[in-house]
């Protein structure tokens, strides 16, 4: 335990180091168990930071339990801050598109429950038209054989999971998650 905290503490001021705060952005998404998802988007060049948490329901301040139940609206989430100068919202997208089927309803592997439905949650104009145009590009591509059916809302609040689920699999190597890279070319 004491080698990955001193990993993830090295790893945290090697990212933060070369991050310029005036091009800091950040995104809110959804896309199935937030544990596997968070792994890969934390992966990416550019991203600085992830959190894992709750976006989209109707209860204030809620917690992993209430989520599985299924009834508080929220899908489990992450928060994603990122460097706009070495990752562009759309390209984030891009990536989140080919980490998990954003063709199923309420729906990533064995997880189902609208906790686990495809979400992007914009926080302005210039976002949600992003969103809605890479839709429109991951669509005409056909690398998935069924349309894009990932919602696109208004980010209205974002509630941090545990501890315990920050960071899961970095945590907890062998720990479940049905997220992979699939090597998709949008923009052929």
């Amino acid at each position: 335990m004491k080698k990955i905290t001193l990993i993830l503490i090295l790893m945290s001021n090697l990212t933060h180091a070369d991050l310029n705060e005036e091009n800091l952005q950040s995104a809110y998404l959804a896309g199935g168990c937030y544990w596997g998802l968070e792994d890969l988007i934390r992966k990416i060049p550019g991203v600085s930071d992830t959190n894992v948490g709750f976006s989209g329901g109707h209860i204030k301040n809620v917690s992993y339990k209430e989520v599985t139940r299924g009834d508080t609206g929220h899908a489990e989430s992450i928060e994603i801050k990122f460097d706009s100068n070495k990752l562009s919202y759309e390209s984030l997208l891009f990536n989140f598109f080919k980490m998990h089927n954003p063709t199923t309803i309420n729906q990533q592997g064995n997880d189902k429950g609208t906790q686990y439905r495809s979400s992007i949650f914009y926080i302005n104009e210039q976002q949600k038209k992003v969103a809605l145009n890479t839709i429109d590009i991951v669509n005409k591509s056909n690398e998935w054989s069924k349309p894009v059916i990932t919602e696109v809302v208004p980010f209205t609040n974002f509630y941090p999971a545990e501890e315990s689920h920050q960071n899961y699999i970095l945590k907890n190597p062998d720990g479940y998650s049905c997220h992979f890279v699939r090597k998709f070319d949008f923009t052929k």
